[in-house]
């Protein structure tokens, strides 16, 4: 059953499962305190919504096209 949904889903679906997983790690790295680094910082100074509307939205057409009809 799973396989049949999964062979529905072309290049660009799974290009937008990633960028939607980045953005979900993102925003889980919002919860502690910020760290050193640069990637940290910047992560730090974006409010989380932004990664939450991120993960919606690029994780739209890959669950319309695995769950849709």
């Amino acid at each position: 059953m799973f396989k049949d949904k999964i062979k529905k889903l072309d290049m660009h679906d799974i290009a937008l499962i990633k960028l939607a997983m980045i953005a979900f790690a993102f925003l889980l790295i919002t919860i502690p305190s910020p760290e050193s680094n640069f990637i940290m910082a910047w992560v730090h100074t974006v409010h989380w919504g932004w990664f939450l509307a991120a993960v919606i939205i690029l994780a739209i057409r890959p669950q319309m096209r695995v769950w849709g009809k």
